[in-house]
This record gives C-alpha cells, sequence and structure tokens, in this order.
C-alpha cells in the first residue's frame, strides 16, 4: 500500500505490516483513504481527533442553514378595514422574521358569487406590501379557499432598490435663488 504521513508528504509503498508498524511506533492510527486505486492509499492520523473535526464542521453547517418557515393567514371576503389592518401587521412581522406567508381567503355560501371581492383584498394587501414582500405565487381560487404565497424581499434586493430611487432623485442645485 502506498503510505501518507502525518504531515501529508508520502513515505512510499509499504507493506500492511509495515504501514501498521509504523503507525503504531509514532502514537497515530492507518486509515485507508482510497481503497480503489491501485495500490490502495492509507493515511497516518489520529483518527479519533479527525472524526471530531467532522463532526464540528456538520454541526456547524446545519447551524448556519437557512430553514423558510411558511406561517398562513386567513382573511374573509367581507373584513373590516380595521381588522385588514390587523392582519396586514402580522403579515409584516412574519414578513420581517423572514417566514413565507401564505394568505388565504375564505369564502362561506353565496360569497362565492363574489369570488372579486376576496381578489380584490388579496391585491390590496400586495400593493400595501410591495416595498417589503414579492408575490410567489398569484391569487388563485382552489374550491371555497382562494391563495397567495409572499415572500420576503431579501435584504441586499432591498438594499439596491434603496440605492436606485437614491440616484434617481435630481441632486438640488446651489444658488438657485435670483436676486431681485
Amino acid at each position: 500500500m502506498r503510505l501518507i504521513g502525518v504531515d501529508g508528504a508520502q513515505l512510499g509503498i509499504y507493506e500492511t505490516a509495515d504501514a501498521l508498524r509504523i503507525a503504531d511506533e509514532q502514537g497515530f492510527d492507518l486509515v485507508e483513504v482510497a481503497p480503489n486505486s491501485d495500490p490502495p492509499v492509507c493515511r497516518i492520523m489520529d483518527y479519533g481527533k479527525y472524526k471530531y473535526e467532522q463532526d464540528i464542521k456538520a454541526k456547524k453547517a446545519r447551524k448556519h442553514q437557512a430553514t423558510i418557515q411558511l406561517k398562513e393567514i386567513k382573511f374573509r371576503p367581507k373584513i373590516d378595514n380595521h381588522d385588514y389592518e390587523t392582519k396586514k401587521k402580522h403579515v409584516v412581522r412574519f414578513l420581517t422574521a423572514g417566514a413565507k406567508v401564505k394568505v388565504t381567503i375564505m369564502f362561506r355560501g353565496r360569497e362565492m358569487a363574489h369570488a372579486e371581492r376576496g381578489l380584490a383584498i388579496l391585491e390590496r394587501l400586495a400593493e400595501d406590501l410591495a416595498d417589503q414582500a414579492i408575490i410567489e405565487t398569484q391569487p388563485k381560487l382552489e374550491g371555497r379557499n382562494m391563495h397567495m404565497l409572499i415572500a420576503p424581499i431579501k435584504k441586499d434586493a432591498k438594499e439596491s432598490k434603496e440605492a436606485e430611487a437614491h440616484d434617481a432623485e435630481p441632486p438640488a442645485e446651489e444658488g438657485s435663488e435670483t436676486d431681485a
């Protein structure tokens, strides 16, 4: 087998017994790295320390992984203005926390005949939240419910929009006052 030392240097080709003896003399383990190569490659290392470092890397990767939550908020077609504002604040709170929001309009009985009222509520909400969210799924009617999915705008996209708006403003000219 081909043997690689602790420092990563190639030590050469050894018999299995000799490689085990060398690893034992150095106080480390003999680990087979590439069993399918010809000859197989083994490395001298502290296997316990290696496994520990791999576990720490895996924990960090899981810790920094972003999980997107999906929150749902339900409206009725005959919602009053104050109730609408309260539910809109809940949607804003969910969006600032980084969650996607599924907005549902529930229709009962004869309200199904006026689905355009539900659509108007969803369009109003989308217009009110245009600076904070984007519509991922356009409103669609499924059975007695109308759904729309909105997601928060990413921070870097929001900053670039603000920069564009700032650049679009004409600079104020100095000395524009006329002396009469």
